[in-house]
């Protein structure tokens, strides 16, 4: 206000001072001077016009504003009285509802614990893919799991479908079934196929075996072998009218999957350590000739058996006939004596045994060498375990499982070859045995002979 004034009194001072220099006598400056007031008192009143009215503007907002807060004020009042009226109410009503639910608080809480166990049972059951939702339903999985989280007591319906639900599931579980429903192929596509479910354990397709996860049926990868393909298939065969054999996991699917990632025995011993190729070059190598010295000894005793029934006649195909032919093959002989006659019989008999008991020493060999070799292959394969375990600074099972693998497949190959060439040098062993004895029965017998010729 004193700026205003004081910049007004400078524009009147210079306005008069311009107006005296203008001015042209005394009188034409008293005029000027008067018009001059007259116009700064005009001013003057135009601006206490504009002070009046903006003061009077805000007396009218003030007012609004003290009448919005007094209503805000009685409104806050009135809500808060009726907040308390709501809480004794409602304290009044949770104390009737406590009375009046008696025993129901504790059917409330046990069908919560039932729900929620039943539900993450239910999330995996394969029995899902039979019975999915009716339309405009809820989801039995969701179902649960709503009435487990519920802060309320469940409504009559609801309870009668928890009971419902662990029926038709207890139901299903001893039931096989056969039903169409949507499969997801290793390559990501559906299609509806009819599947046979054993239970709430297996479940398949035609020769293929499938697994339900998050929420779909889908089909393995890759199969188990072992004839267990064939018996799901003859599963979907059947007619319902005869026993039949089917696979069952009592896993739901986890054991049938880790069964088809269970390498097969060709690619253990791919992946297996050099000693186990040797292991199986001797093995196959005794085989082989143990199967060639069974067939000649197969032979041999036929073609002996055959020269039992014509000793006179000796034939040169046989150790029989060679004995003999070594003891009579010559009619103009002179009569020998006895210890020339057994030395000359003994020689024939000792000529032949080499031939009987051929490859015999190295069946022997292979068989106490293989679990030597075997111990080896373990005791690489125990150093691999060390190393990986120091490397990775953990005993993991997983890390250690690949050096334990190949340590108990050069055992098994060990063993693999030993105790088969056992058995079939212990056989071959025994046919030679048969020939031999044979053949010192048959010399004894010329021996005699040739004595009681010797004494008559």
């Amino acid at each position: 206000m004193r700026a205003r004034f004081l910049v007004l009194s400078v524009a009147v001072a210079s306005f008069l001072f311009a107006g005296a220099a203008s001015a042209q006598s005394l009188a034409d400056l008293l005029k000027e001077v008067q018009a001059s007031r007259a116009a700064e008192q005009k001013l003057n009143r135009e601006r206490e016009d504009e002070f009046k009215k903006a003061r009077d503007q805000q007396a009218t907002l003030m007012a609004q504003a003290v009448g919005k807060r007094n209503a805000a004020e009685a409104r806050s009042s009135s809500l808060s009285s009726q907040y308390d009226a709501n809480e004794i109410t409602i304290n009044e009503n949770n104390e009737l509802l406590r009375q009046r639910q008696g025993n129901l608080g504790e059917l409330f809480g046990v069908t919560r614990q039932i729900a929620g166990e039943v539900s993450n049972a239910l999330d995996a059951s394969v029995i899902n893919s039979e019975f999915p939702p009716v339309e405009g339903q809820e989801d039995r999985v969701a179902f649960l799991k709503r009435i487990a989280d519920a802060k309320s007591l469940p409504s009559i319906p609801e309870l009668q479908r928890v009971w419902d639900e662990l029926q038709r599931e207890m139901t299903a579980s001893g039931s096989v079934s056969k039903y169409k429903a949507s499969v997801v192929k290793p390559d990501s596509t559906s299609e509806v196929m009819e599947v046979v479910r054993v239970g709430a354990f297996t479940v398949s397709s035609g020769d293929q075996f499938l697994v339900y996860k998050a929420g779909v049926l889908q089909v393995i990868p890759h199969q188990p072998g072992g004839g267990l393909t064939s018996l799901a298939e003859e599963l979907s065969e059947a007619t319902g009218e005869e026993y039949v054999e089917a696979v069952v996991d009592p896993a739901r699917g986890v054991l049938i999957e880790l069964v088809t990632e269970r390498p097969s025995w060709g690619k253990r011993l791919i992946e297996s350590e050099p000693i186990v190729y040797f292991i199986m070059l001797v093995g196959l190598v005794g085989l082989l000739l143990g199967l060639y010295q069974t067939a000649y000894l197969l032979a041999e005793r036929a073609r002996v058996q055959k020269q039992l029934g014509n000793v006179n006649t000796p034939a040169n195909d046989n150790a029989l006939g060679r004995v003999l032919a070594a003891f009579r093959g010559d009619p103009n002989r002179i009569e020998e004596d006895a210890e020339v006659a057994e030395l000359r019989i003994s020689e024939a008999v000792l000529r032949e045994v080499p031939r009987l008991e051929n490859f015999q020493p190295f069946l022997r060999l292979a068989v106490a060498a293989g679990p030597l070799l075997g111990l080896v292959g373990t005791v690489v394969g125990m150093i691999l375990t060390f190393q990986t375990i120091t490397e990775s600074g953990q005993s993991d099972p997983r890390l250690m499982a690949d050096g334990i693998g190949q340590a108990m497949i050069a055992t098994v190959a060990g063993l693999g070859i030993a105790i088969p060439l056992l058995f079939l040098n212990a056989f071959l062993a025994s046919m030679s045995r048969s020939v031999v004895q044979v053949l010192d029965e048959q010399s004894t017998g010329l021996l005699a002979e040739s004595l009681e010729k010797r004494r008559g």
